[in-house]
């Protein structure tokens, strides 16, 4: 009983964050609600149209949720209840702040682009070094979602083989990538959320109803990791999309444009995100509620997560929901995967796009950008996939560190005060730096209190970077 009050205790939070902490972080920005939105003053038919709200808040929540707040949640309730924490304050403090901020930004300059926003609070060489950062992410992110939900629907349907699956999805993508927003991802996104919202509630109502005691262990200080992962840096790299996600601030700029009315951007960004956190609590809790659960292979949840996170997802649908059920969760599953890959294509070619300043309304200017670049997503996919996960990871809360930075270098610009973004943009410095010194398999591989102690230093080093460009720019404008 007391576990599932904890569960309802972290859904209130999210909500009470998104009501009273995303008013704080839209007044401390100054938005003006009577500002005329990128569709209204300048629509191209292409990727500036104007949508109904509900429309573009589904594709946001969508967009963004990817495989993070699933197999990411799962993966992360390894370390124990800690992970709920995780969520909750990463989410409301972090990651709902970034991507609505962010989202702010990119609406003030016409629906810019991340790279593009860096590059005008930070400078121009952080300009051009984010154009490569963020395509060769979103790069990896359309790899990544196209071979696991390839492997899933496969494991469903088993008429078509991986690679079979895998041309399918790169073939919808590429569509979804060159066509309108409006012709096929404003269509079917509708049916995709239905099919996402039954995995993600049938879930919540199902796990009460099963029979075992909802998060039986509340021990929030104790790394409960089989393989003794330690919880910092790794949990914080582990849940990523669910409690603050840099990918999430290459995807507003897509819906900024197609967003009508300013007064909305805080339901859709802020929102997007808290609804996202919500999916990842859920798994959290399924993983931790069955973790000494014996499930397929007489392997418990736990031990079926840590040698296949994906595996394990598909036996608690099957579990909770039944043959049926199970299925209709574990296509939600997936459909946040394609979802998530289709929209990143589509931002990477509009990134490319300013990189060698083509307009886009034309079929074939898109054509000549889209090409090369799914030819890189077919070759980058021959690569070891676990190695493309792992830095996949980590490269995507390094950008949430850049976002953070420029947040807090515009709030600073527009006069305004800069430690809601400041604060978090040096723990997470803090998280990337240390990850990269110390992770086993992937890192450099020093002890963890050394590669904490770098940490610790690179963030201090970049807070007072930080420092010294604020004062160097209010001494130019004096």
């Amino acid at each position: 009983m007391l576990g599932f009050f904890i569960f309802i205790i972290c859904f209130v939070l999210l909500i009470a964050g998104y009501v009273f902490y995303g008013r704080y972080a839209q007044s401390v920005y100054g938005l003006d609600e009577k500002m005329e939105m990128p569709c209204v003053k300048s629509p191209d038919g292409v990727d500036f149209v104007p949508l109904p709200t509900w429309k573009i808040f589904l594709i946001q929540l969508l967009n963004i949720a990817g495989l993070g707040p699933v197999v990411g949640a799962v993966s992360g309730c390894l370390f124990g209840p800690v992970a709920l924490l995780w969520i909750v304050a990463g989410c409301v403090l972090a990651g709902a702040m970034h991507d609505f901020l962010a989202a702010l930004m990119s609406a003030d300059r016409g629906g810019a682009n991340l790279p593009e926003l860096v590059g005008e609070n930070l400078g121009e060489p952080a300009r051009h070094a984010m154009r490569f950062v963020c395509i060769f992410l979103l790069l990896m992110v359309g790899v990544v979602f196209t071979l696991l939900p390839a492997g899933m629907l496969h494991g469903i349907w088993g008429g078509l083989s991986p690679l079979q699956w895998s041309c399918v999805i790169l073939g919808y993508y590429f569509l979804a990538t060159i066509l309108p927003i409006g012709a096929i991802i404003g269509r079917i996104y509708p049916f995709f959320g239905a099919v996402f919202l039954f995995m993600a509630f049938g879930l919540a109502v199902t796990l009460p109803l099963s029979g075992h005691p909802i998060l039986p262990c509340l021990d929030f200080f104790t790394n409960m990791h089989p393989s003794g992962t330690p919880v910092w840096p790794m949990i914080f790299v582990t849940i990523a999309c669910g409690a603050i996600s840099g990918f999430h601030a290459t995807q507003s700029p897509m819906m900024v444009r197609c967003l009508p009315d300013a007064r909305n951007l805080r339901r859709v960004f802020y929102g997007a995100m808290v609804v996202e956190a919500m999916v990842a609590l859920i798994w959290a809790t399924v993983g931790l509620t069955l973790r000494e659960v014996i499930m397929d292979g007489n392997q418990t949840f736990a031990q079926l997560t840590v040698a296949n996170p994906a595996g394990a997802v598909r036996a608690a649908c099957n579990m909770l929901l039944g043959d049926v059920g199970g299925c209709l969760a574990v296509l939600g599953v997936v459909v946040l995967a394609i979802t998530s890959g289709d929209t990143a294509m589509r931002s990477c070619r509009l990134m490319l796009a300013d990189v060698v300043r083509v307009r886009q309304v034309s079929v074939a200017s898109r054509l000549a950008l889209a090409f090369p670049l799914f030819v890189l997503v077919i070759i980058i996919s021959q690569l070891d996939f676990s190695v493309i996960w792992r830095y996949f990871g980590w490269g995507n809360q390094t950008l949430a560190c850049i976002t953070l930075w420029t947040i807090a270098a515009c709030l600073r610009r527009r006069r305004r005060s800069c430690f809601i973004a400041v604060i978090p943009a040096v723990f997470m410095t803090c998280v990337c730096a240390t990850f990269l010194f110390y992770a086993p398999e992937c890192g450099i591989c020093l002890s963890l209190s050394v590669a904490t102690t770098v940490g610790l230093i690179v963030s201090a080093l970049s807070a007072a970077a930080f420092l010294t460009m604020v004062r160097a720019g209010a001494d130019k404008a004096e």
